[in-house]
């Protein structure tokens, strides 16, 4: 299944169009199913399409949100993942979304899988929509080269795994590829021509452990949309 790229002059332009498509998916789900489940992921790229998203008329209270992957940090963290996600989108008209957190009370990530698994389980699926940025060394949700282990096994029985990446701060939690997989459309969202070229790699054959998003986008159950720009 080849994947849909869809181009940008500018991010601005980018966060629009997307905003814009996002709101038409989960209108659609709603009216179809009477619920909706978004997946969102955290860092920088994605807060001004969170912020935007927070400002559309959704039947919000009938969207059900969660998290790609998350730091296990605390909330008062400036890493934590659901704290920008609190400050972003689950604000002004989406505040009425259901937010299913990854980060628990545990001590660790693999302490709180089974309690994150429990509350992930709660949520509409397939996924209806998974929005996922992807780093400069092929990397996206929490799923590192090296290390992600089961987490990047299509067939892995579990939504989420924890993860101990080598070249990032923080254990983490992440929904696993076999979750990911499980999704009605998946959207890969970055910015930049350093991480496009990382991208134009990743398309071709080559090893999942080396460049992990290449398990979202060379794969045919799943249909994809590459949204980017400078």
């Amino acid at each position: 299944m080849a994947v849909s790229e869809r181009i940008f002059p500018d991010p601005a332009k980018l966060t629009a169009a997307l905003a814009a498509q996002v709101t038409v998916d989960l209108e659609a789900a709603v009216s179809e199913r009477g619920q909706a489940s978004l997946v969102v992921s955290g860092g920088r790229t994605p807060r001004p399409l969170l912020e935007a998203l927070a400002e559309r008329d959704l039947p919000w209270s009938r969207v059900h949100v969660t998290l790609a992957d998350e730091r296990w940090v605390d909330l008062d963290s400036p890493d934590s993942n659901e704290a920008m996600l609190r400050q972003s989108l689950l604000q002004k008209k989406a505040a009425a979304a259901r937010f299913v957190p990854l980060k628990n009370d545990a001590p660790d990530p693999e302490q709180g899988a089974a309690e994150c698994a429990a509350a992930l389980a709660a949520m509409p699926r397939p996924f209806d929509l998974v929005l996922l940025g992807m780093g400069g060394d092929g990397h996206t949700a929490s799923l590192f080269p090296g290390v992600a282990g089961k987490a990047l096994d299509r067939q892995c029985p579990d939504i989420c795994r924890a993860v101990y990446p080598q070249t990032a701060p923080h254990p983490r939690m992440t929904l696993t590829a076999s979750a990911l997989l499980k999704s009605r459309k998946l959207v890969l969202h970055f910015t930049g021509d350093d991480k496009l070229e990382v991208y134009r790699q990743a398309l071709e054959e080559g090893p999942v452990d080396e460049l992990p998003v290449r398990v979202v986008l060379r794969q045919t159950q799943v249909p994809v949309e590459l949204w980017w720009s400078p």
